[in-house]
């Protein structure tokens, strides 16, 4: 039976990372005639010569370097595969990736407690960032997701009710500039905002057709709410979140600030025991969040 061409493309692959056929042999636990078998096998097999030999080793061609990109994303995909589905076979154990808005970080902190009590040998991992994590490459287990319903094919996609969100004030804020009860009034005060032209938080979207008075920004929802604690500004929180860190709410919540929520696992993984169990403890406590907020 011939070699197969995954093979000599992985074999290559090393070759070009050590630069040398005794480092890929090393890594790849070969003998170096092996090495050297599967990348002349492979230069054959592409007709293209993919190395130029030289007496400190193997630098790749420039061919060889269009090939090799292809060949370490292609790489990482299996890895992910190969994580994907120990993840189905491990059963309620190992690695537990969440990811979500900063703006409902602090809010899963119970669900997580619980899920490490339940599930002792399972280890979760909360991601908030910028960028949508991308489930079908592994990128995460489980996401919460806030605005449209998400669209993707390959994804399980389960309601979770609406983030209420509220406008906020510390202490030191209200004692110097006092308080607010109608929109008439807030012309008056300062607010902390994104400062992001593209944000697609409705609240963003309220300051920015109302032209209030913006005088911080800060695209880190962590640092606005330090901004909002320290008395900078007025700024809009999830009902619950600024109680927490001893707000005063200024007015409450309405339904064209707030956003709906959503749960989203990937349909190769949805059924496995982790997902399943994480998915159902995630779901109860957030839809109770958004129960006790209407």
């Amino acid at each position: 039976m011939g070699l197969e061409p995954w093979d000599e493309l992985r074999t290559a692959l090393h070759v070009a990372r050590a630069g040398t056929v005794s480092g890929a042999a090393a890594t790849l636990r070969v003998h170096h005639a092996t090495v050297i078998r599967h990348i002349d096998a492979l230069e054959d097999r592409v007709s293209v010569k993919l190395f130029q030999r030289h007496a400190k080793g193997y630098t790749p061609t420039e061919a060889g370097h269009a090939l090799f990109e292809t060949a370490a994303e292609t790489e990482k995909r299996f890895e992910q595969l190969a994580a994907r589905l120990q993840d189905m076979q491990e059963g309620i154990s190992g690695q537990m990736i969440i990811t979500t808005i900063p703006e409902l970080s602090i809010l899963l902190l119970p669900a997580i407690a619980q899920m490490m009590h339940q599930y002792p040998s399972l280890r979760p991992c909360l991601r908030t960032e910028a960028r949508v994590l991308r489930l079908e490459y592994g990128e995460a287990h489980v996401a919460i997701r806030a605005g449209p319903k998400p669209q993707e094919p390959d994804n399980v996609v389960q309601a979770l009710g609406a983030l209420s969100v509220a406008l906020y004030a510390s202490a030191d804020y209200v004692e110097r500039k006092g308080l607010a009860k109608s929109d008439e009034d807030l012309r008056d005060h300062d607010f902390i905002a994104s400062g992001d032209k593209d944000s697609r938080t409705p609240y963003d979207h309220w300051l920015a057709e109302h032209g209030r008075r913006i005088v911080m920004q800060s695209n880190d929802h962590a640092t606005r709410m330090a901004a909002i604690t320290a008395g900078l500004g007025m700024g809009f929180l999830p009902v619950g979140q600024g109680e927490a860190e001893g707000l005063h709410q200024i007015m409450g919540p309405r339904a064209e600030w707030g956003t709906d929520l959503w749960l989203v696992t990937h349909v190769d993984l949805h059924r496995s025991p982790k997902v399943q169990a994480c998915s159902r403890l995630l779901r109860a406590h957030v839809t109770g969040l958004t129960d006790m907020q209407i």
